[in-house]
């Protein structure tokens, strides 16, 4: 047995993506952490342990240019190219070399956290020491540190340690929620088990265990789907224990989902009712993936109305979109539908003030135990949005060490410096501008060999019967001035047609109606021109409206134009029993589009956009467009100054679609292992005059930042960025160029 005291600037407790995220954060930013994890592996239930989807503020494509940057943002990328077939084990090694990637953090695994030693009175407690117990090295671990970040998920650094926490439901009242209940209890989301099958080509059986549920009896097969290609996560609805406590109970709860989980395989390979002869099973899982429980107490309480609402907050460090997702407690056995989703209408912040402890000065939280209601948590809990928060905490502890603050200055006086460190990071944040002083780039002109100044989709892959309302998403930078639509008409016509201005900068639904028009539509095939005109005095989003009619077709594009997308209306089916619920909007031809010429020139693609502002869409998308490559082979964006600039560092953001709907283990599948519109070669050049030096070059790139740091500081007037080539984009893109002296 060995004794042993590590001594940190951070302790991380937890190693799902929260805390990953957390420790990756604090030590991109030279801080000394220790990382947790009491499994042999990381990532929670995102592990080959339990197999959750990874999912976000992209809530499965209802929202639109909504996928997470930052660190969370890396992952999902990296593992689009590594793992496209959606391997658990790869999102495993992808996780475990991101950690060991980084120098400043020591990795435990198979660590538990047994004792918590903590004083100060109930409102001011202060962690000293945490102990814990490597098993299978019959280690006894003391860790020592001047923060300490709980992710665990069951809020077990923090319940040791006397933090203020929730459990069940709040009622209705504490909040003014209309989703919690009128009394409160103390159900809440139950835990899950997962199984995956696999086709071995020759007949095989299954003889059913004992203790398997008989799922008929239950009457299962009626009120959820039950197909035999089903796997993994697509059995997300086989939870149970939201009645129990789903920690003290978890042994428990694990043989009742195990049963159920053979009871099902019993149904699918035994009951004649489906063609399962070949199949086996592959996996099934031996730890409860849980939801839900203690949800700590910070300075803010996130609730329903921060989420639906979509409040501005000053001190914003990430953004979720999930819908409110609340499952009935009785889980598997309930006879109501198995979840229910009341989606904000885009994406919501996220408060710093909602990830610090209110009575443990020392103490942050990320993941699902964050300052939440039961009701708001229903959307936070979901992981893409725990690594945000993870992300978000990191920095915010490393912050506090260097600036020798608590942890409540940086939501208020220091809140610009909390900023300027998420934006540095390219964190997953809404409506910040890049205006940190120390960037150069700020300070520089900027030129470009050539910019898209059109916006059109004019090679067409097919009619589409207008069949139902469509929407098309288009940037007012300055203005719209009118737009032609590729109709198909039967016979002479008219398209009816509306434009809308959307509510918010990251929503993309029609709210405020700018003007309607009805245009004559001639028989055949035309061009039909909508005289739609609006100036909203800084760049928007409007969305144009085109009303069902029968007979006219419009035609699907072979390819989106860069910051457009295509919704289509659907109607609330008779049956939908939670009417908030219904979302009318949803995407449509992701990627295509439908074939459509802005009338006059568009500004959203200028140089200039590579300077300071947004680095993710947010009232536009926010980038510079080339001119596509077939006319400017190798376009160029240049940062010029009138006197010279000592350079060190170059942050070159590219675009890598946040458009896109990534996910770990593909609950859908995006054919790109690289995203198209990422720069794939590129060099970046020091230009005096006549002389020019190339200080880097980027090749076979498949990542949205690319860090340059020089060896030793460069003075120049001109930094250029020459784009080489592309993943498949027509045209480069470009975000953001930063550039620091130090």
């Amino acid at each position: 047995m060995i004794d042993e005291t590590l001594r940190t600037d951070i302790a991380v407790l937890g190693g799902g993506l929260a805390g990953i995220c957390a420790a990756v954060a604090a030590a991109r930013r030279g801080r000394r952490v220790v990382l947790v994890q009491n499994r042999p592996v990381l990532g929670g239930n995102s592990s080959s342990e339990v197999r959750v989807w990874v999912c976000g503020a992209t809530a499965h494509g209802i929202h639109l240019f909504a996928r997470e940057t930052g660190i969370m943002g890396e992952l999902f990328v990296e593992n689009q190219f590594r793992n496209p077939e959606g391997n658990p084990y790869y999102w495993d090694l992808l996780l475990l070399e991101t950690v060991r990637a980084e120098p400043n953090i020591t990795l435990l695994l198979n660590t538990e956290i047994t004792e918590v030693e903590a004083d100060g009175p109930a409102d001011a407690r202060v962690v000293r020491r945490v102990h814990g117990w490597t098993s299978g090295s019959e280690r006894r671990v003391t860790l020592e540190a001047p923060t300490f970040i709980d992710c665990t998920g069951d809020g077990l650094l923090g319940a040791l340690a006397g933090a203020q926490h929730m459990t069940g439901r709040e009622p209705r009242e504490q909040f003014g929620e209309s989703w919690a209940p009128e009394v409160p209890d103390q159900n809440m989301l139950g835990s899950t088990i997962l199984f995956y099958a696999k086709d071995t080509g020759v007949p095989s059986k299954f003889v059913t265990p004992a203790f398997a549920v008989d799922v008929a009896a239950a009457g299962i097969p009626e009120h959820r789907v039950i197909r035999q290609d089903m796997n993994g996560c697509a059995f997300w609805w086989i939870e149970w224990g939201g009645e129990l406590d789903v920690v003290h109970d978890n042994e428990r709860i694990r043989d009742e989902l195990q049963g159920v989980c053979y009871g099902l395989w019993d149904h699918i390979k035994n009951s004649g009712e489906f063609d399962a002869e070949t199949l086996t099973l592959e996996w099934v899982g031996a730890v409860p993936g849980k939801r839900e429980y203690r949800r700590f107490v910070g300075e803010k309480v996130l609730t329903q109305a921060d989420v639906l609402e979509q409040p501005e907050v000053e001190d914003r460090i990430g953004f979720g979109g999930w819908s409110i997702d609340l499952h009935p407690p009785g889980g598997v056995y309930a006879t109501e539908p198995g979840s229910r989703h009341w989606h904000p209408d885009g994406n919501y912040h996220l408060p710093l003030r909602s990830l610090f402890s209110a009575n443990v000065e020392n103490m942050w939280m990320a993941g699902r135990n964050i300052s939440a209601s039961h009701v708001a948590f229903g959307s936070t809990r979901v992981m893409a949005t725990c690594a945000v928060l993870g992300e978000a905490a990191g920095i915010g502890a490393a912050l506090t060490q260097e600036l020798g603050v608590p942890a409540a200055a940086l939501a208020h006086e220091e809140v610009v410096t909390l900023r300027r460190a998420m934006l540095r990071a390219d964190a997953s944040v809404l409506g910040i501008e890049q205006d940190d002083p120390a960037d150069l780039a700020l300070q520089a002109e900027v030129r470009s060999s050539s910019v898209l100044d059109s916006l059109a989709s004019t090679r067409r892959r097919g009619p589409l019967p207008l069949e139902h309302d469509l929407a098309l998403v288009l940037p007012a930078d300055p203005a719209i001035d009118g737009v032609d639509v590729l109709v198909d008409a039967e016979r002479p016509s008219e398209l009816r047609a509306a434009l809308h201005a959307t509510s918010k900068p990251q929503n993309y639904l029609p709210a405020e109606l700018v003007e309607e028009v009805t245009a004559p539509v001639p028989a055949g095939r035309s061009w039909v021109h909508l005289p739609l005109a609006w100036a909203p005095g800084g760049a928007r989003n409007g969305v144009l409206v085109l009303h069902a009619a029968a007979g006219l077709s419009l035609h699907e594009g072979e390819a989106a134009a860069p910051g457009t997308v295509t919704l289509i209306h659907r109607d609330m089916p008779e049956a939908e029993r939670y009417t908030e619920q219904w979302r009318p909007w949803k995407e449509t031809l992701h990627g295509t589009g439908i074939c459509f010429r802005l009338s006059g020139l568009t500004a959203a693609f200028r140089a200039e956009q590579v300077r300071g502002g947004y680095a993710r869409p947010y009232g536009g998308p926010n980038l510079w467009a080339s001119a596509p490559t077939a006319e400017d082979p190798q376009p160029w964006v240049e940062l010029a100054w009138e006197q010279a600039r000592q350079v060190r560092q170059v942050d070159v953001i590219l675009d890598d679609d946040v458009n896109e709907d990534l996910i770990n283990l593909h609950h859908h599948r995006t054919a790109a292992e690289v995203m198209p519109t990422l720069v794939r070669s590129a060099r970046l050049e020091a230009h005096d005059g006549g002389d020019v030096r190339v200080l880097a070059r980027l090749e076979d790139n498949r990542r949205r930042r690319w860090s340059v740091r020089l060896d030793e500081a460069v003075a120049t007037r001109a930094l250029r960025l020459v784009v080489e080539d592309t993943n498949g984009a027509p045209s480069a893109h470009v975000v953001n160029l930063r550039v620091y002296a130090d």
